[in-house]
Order: structure tokens, then C-alpha cells, then sequence
């Protein structure tokens, strides 16, 4: 049986043109093309009432927490920054639950984008709000090329789980304007951007989190080292 990989579902608070739905519970296509080419199978979770987290936990063994809104700044103990993005809290506290279910368990976890700051937050770390906060940034780190293509390059730690996989100096695509602040005690930054951003986390006591700042599920198909990061949580999950 191929590992059972969960996607807690992204909400499309707007009136879809089906039935005109509202809230509407989505994962992003590429990201399940991902998991199946990795021989994963995929496994979306709608937001729910967070209590009821740890009745999803026996039906995945490995999650992937994905992009989307920013992360309400009240969880670690910050107002909102004039430059912060859409936020939607409902989804937020479902994650946050999901994510401590799934530590509990010993369960693979990936996360991408929002889902790198939501696992550092969730943990006990924090994030810029914007990355006009940050006084390292001087890349743009919200591409104007197409988001299936690379536009700067990260620096990987050597010892660390996801040198083996993309190697020293990959090239990666950057769709984001926060970036992790202070990390959590249980992680560690393992790849950076040449302003100092941190791309890449992975926690400090076993190989249960990995998470990245870029997106490869928008460039899977053509570039081998995206398509690593997904076969790894695969191999996670199946022990």
C-alpha cells in the first residue's frame, strides 16, 4: 500500500461558480501530482474544529502543510503588522492542532512556504511580518517570473538531511514576503538565501520535519531536486 500523505485543504473564502459556494475546501493540483509521482497517495483534510484533530491522526502517515494566507500574528504574541497579508484564523488553529498530532505521533512532515513559518510558529518560533521588518533582505523574494521557474539561489548546510537530496547551492523559485524570525527550540536552519533569509528548516532530534521556504511542487516535473524533496517524505512515511 503507498504511503497515505495528508494536505490540510486550503478555504476559498469567495463564492465559487459551483452552486455559488462559499468556503470551499481545496488543495493545490501540483502538489497532489507531487505526492503521486513520489508513490505517495494523497490524502485531503478540510479545517475542521481543532479538538477533533487527533481523530484524522490513524488516516495519514506522513503531511504535508502547504501554501497560502499568512499566519494570524496573534499566535505569537504580535498584532498586525499595515504590510501583513490575508489571514484566515479558522484554518490556522486546525493546522497548529494537526501539526502537534502529527509530532506526537512520530509522523513524516514536510512543509512548503507557509507551511515552513506555520510549523516554526506552531513550534514556539515566529515570523517577520513582512520582510521589510527583516534588516538581512536585499533579494526579492516575490518573483516576477513565472512560478515554475527558479529566480535565486540557497546555500545548504552540509550535515543536514536536505544536502542529500538538492545538494550545496540549489536554484530555486521565491514566491513569499515573510520570513522566519526566531526559530523554534526543536529546529534548526539547514539552507539560506544570500541575504541571510532562512529557505530551509529541519528539526533537531530526528528526521520527522523538513519544510522549505520555495515551492517545488511548481517545479516537480523539471527540475530532479524538487522531485527528491517529495520521494524523501514518501521513504519517511513508509517506515
Amino acid at each position: 500500500m503507498r504511503p497515505r500523505i495528508a494536505i490540510p485543504a486550503d478555504t476559498l473564502t469567495e463564492a465559487t461558480n459551483i452552486i455559488n459556494e462559499r468556503n470551499a475546501a481545496f488543495a493545490p493540483r501540483p502538489l497532489i501530482e507531487a505526492i503521486v509521482k513520489s508513490g505517495g497517495l494523497p490524502v485531503i483534510l478540510p479545517s475542521i474544529d481543532p479538538a477533533l484533530a487527533a481523530d484524522y491522526r490513524d488516516l495519514f502517515d506522513g503531511i504535508i502543510f502547504a501554501g497560502g494566507a499568512d499566519v494570524d500574528p496573534t499566535f505569537f504574541g504580535e498584532e498586525p503588522h499595515q504590510a501583513l497579508g490575508p489571514t484566515y484564523r479558522k484554518r490556522d488553529l486546525f493546522e497548529i492542532a494537526l501539526l502537534k498530532e502529527a509530532v506526537h505521533a512520530g509522523k513524516a512532515i514536510m512543509g512548503i512556504c507557509r507551511g515552513m513559518q506555520l510549523i516554526n510558529i506552531a513550534l514556539g518560533g515566529s515570523v517577520y511580518q513582512d520582510l521589510s521588518e527583516d534588516p538581512r533582505k536585499t533579494l526579492k523574494h516575490a518573483q516576477a517570473a513565472p512560478g515554475n521557474l527558479p529566480s535565486h539561489h540557497v546555500t545548504v548546510e552540509e550535515d543536514s538531511r536536505i544536502f542529500q537530496l538538492v545538494g550545496r547551492r540549489p536554484y530555486v523559485n521565491s514566491r513569499h514576503h515573510q520570513a522566519l524570525h526566531e526559530i523554534a527550540p526543536a529546529l534548526r536552519v539547514t539552507a539560506m538565501a544570500d541575504d541571510q533569509v532562512p529557505e530551509a528548516v529541519e528539526s533537531f532530534a530526528n528526521d520527522r520535519i523538513l519544510a522549505v521556504q520555495w515551492h517545488p511542487e511548481n517545479m516537480f516535473k523539471h527540475y530532479d531536486y524538487s522531485q527528491r524533496l517529495f520521494a524523501d517524505l514518501i521513504q519517511r512515511a513508509a517506515q
